[in-house]
This record gives structure tokens, C-alpha cells and sequence, in this order.
């Protein structure tokens, strides 16, 4: 039997994780895939943080720097300046929203923190800065930990494995080793769909998704309007909301305790219907 971590401490603020939740996305980002440019001041993001609270959101998470295939690490200086104002404006409209901030830098982590985020997002690992880790365990919130091969200027550029779903397992376990040593408490975990992998690699890990279960973490999944959907679709990102429902579904079947979508309205439905699927289920053996 595994008995999954249930609660984050986000200062002082607890997140249940006993039943699937939903982390809506804000891109203040020139550049996304999906949505940049789409929120172009305080305003319309302001606008947007509250529709998704409206519609079920337990996690806001904020970027300021594009993760796209192909994209540059951009100055640190820069991404600050687009996250923590509208960190703090969330903070201050909407003071019990929990604000998670997507960096690779520990300056930026740090500062968003101070400004009122309560999780770090990182999908490097780690390996883009050094001084990441050991940032996470004096901050003392939770953290999500993504598998990446590579950087996002090349992490498409052929990527390779022997086994995507071992290969990953055994990467988790060894960064959750290295950040229990210094302490650090809350940790999630996210395959990094997308990141460095193909899109039969993407299908392989979703297939493959119950092994997480072994390391008793909570599992986070971003597939929102991915190429893992709409290249075998041959639709566009604006096009792929099914295709993301569906696979949203089978990740919560797989064990999937946070959605990270850009949709958060279809996302809760998917749950409610997960968890009235699963009730029925229960009280019908």
C-alpha cells in the first residue's frame, strides 16, 4: 500500500491534496506556446486570476520566463520585473489564493516568496542554478520537481532514452534524496511532459504513471493544449481542450493529485466527474 504525502505547508497555509486539485496557469510571458502576450497588463491578469479562483483554482502559478521548445533563458533582472508585481497585486486582491512562482533562479524564487508566493515550480531540476536547492530548504515551502532532458533552447533536439519511465524514476530518486539531505519536506513531482521527450516518450510515462506512486509523493501533471496532443491530432494549441480532458482523465485514473491546465472551468469538471465515477464505483462492490 502507498500513502501518498496529503497536505503542503504553504507558510503556514495547508493544502489538501486528499482529493485532486487544479493549479491554473498565468503566463505573464511575450512568448508562451499557448497564451503569450494574451494578459498585457495588471488588469486583464488581475481579470484572469479571478475567473480561475471563480472556477475552482487551489494554485495560481505565475512565470515570467517562456519554457517553450527552443526557448532562452531569459535575464534575471527581466523576470522579475514580470513577476512579482502581479505576485503582490494577487496577494493583495485576493490574500488567501496560494501563488505558486515558475523560476529556474533562486533570486527570483526567493524574491517571489518574500512577495507573496508559497511554492516554487522548477522545471530544471535544479541544474540551472546551483543555489536553487538549497534556496528551497531555507525558504522552507514546498516544491515541485520536474524531470527535464536537457535545457528548453534544446531539449527537443533528439532526445533519447533507454527507458523514459525508469529513466525518470531513477532521476526523482535521486533529487529527492538530495533535497530531503538538506531538509526540505513538501516535495511534488512532475515527469515534465514535454520537456526533452518525444511524443511517444509523453505516451509512454502517462501509460507508465502508477510507478510514481512508490516514492509516496504527490504527482503533478501539465499536458494543457501540449504538442503530445495536438501533433496527433493535427490540430493547433487552441484547438486541443478535448484532447487535453482526456488526457487530464487518465492521468487522474493514474493517480494524479494536481492538473496544471490553462482551462481550470474543464479541469474541475473532470474532476467532479472523476470523483463521482470513483464514488460510484465504491458503493457499488
Amino acid at each position: 500500500m502507498f500513502h501518498p504525502q496529503t497536505t503542503l505547508n504553504c507558510k503556514g497555509q495547508l493544502l489538501d491534496l486528499t482529493d485532486p486539485i487544479v493549479m491554473g496557469i498565468l503566463n505573464v510571458t511575450p512568448d508562451s506556446f499557448y497564451d503569450g502576450g494574451k494578459y498585457e497588463n495588471e488588469n486583464v491578469m488581475l481579470q484572469q486570476v479571478e475567473q480561475m479562483i471563480l472556477d475552482g483554482a487551489s494554485i495560481i502559478d505565475v512565470g515570467g520566463m517562456s519554457s517553450r521548445p527552443g526557448a532562452e533563458i531569459i535575464d534575471e533582472e527581466e523576470e522579475l520585473l514580470r513577476v512579482l508585481p502581479i505576485i503582490k497585486k494577487i496577494k493583495q486582491h485576493f490574500p488567501k489564493t496560494i501563488i505558486s512562482i515558475d523560476t529556474v533562479k533562486a533570486r527570483v524564487a526567493e524574491e517571489s516568496v518574500h512577495a507573496g508566493a508559497s511554492i516554487i515550480n522548477d522545471i530544471s531540476a535544479g541544474s540551472i542554478d546551483e543555489n536553487l536547492f538549497p534556496t528551497v530548504a531555507k525558504l522552507g515551502v514546498p516544491y515541485i520537481l520536474m524531470h527535464m532532458q536537457g535545457k528548453p533552447k534544446d531539449m527537443q533536439q533528439q532526445p533519447d532514452y533507454q527507458d523514459v519511465t525508469l529513466e525518470v524514476l531513477d532521476f526523482f530518486i535521486k533529487k529527492v534524496g538530495e533535497l530531503r539531505t538538506l531538509g526540505v519536506k513538501d516535495i511534488i513531482l512532475d515527469p515534465g511532459f514535454g520537456f526533452g521527450k518525444t511524443v511517444e516518450h509523453n505516451y509512454h510515462l502517462l501509460k507508465k504513471l502508477t510507478i510514481f506512486k512508490i516514492l509516496d509523493l504527490s504527482l503533478l501533471i501539465g499536458i494543457s493544449r501540449k504538442s503530445m496532443i495536438y501533433k496527433v491530432l493535427n490540430l493547433s494549441p487552441q484547438d486541443a481542450l478535448n484532447g487535453t480532458t482526456v488526457l487530464n482523465t487518465m492521468a487522474l485514473e493514474r493517480g494524479a493529485k494536481i492538473l496544471r491546465v490553462h482551462d481550470v472551468k474543464e479541469a474541475m469538471e473532470t474532476i467532479t466527474l472523476w470523483k463521482q465515477l470513483n464514488i460510484t464505483t465504491t458503493t457499488t462492490l
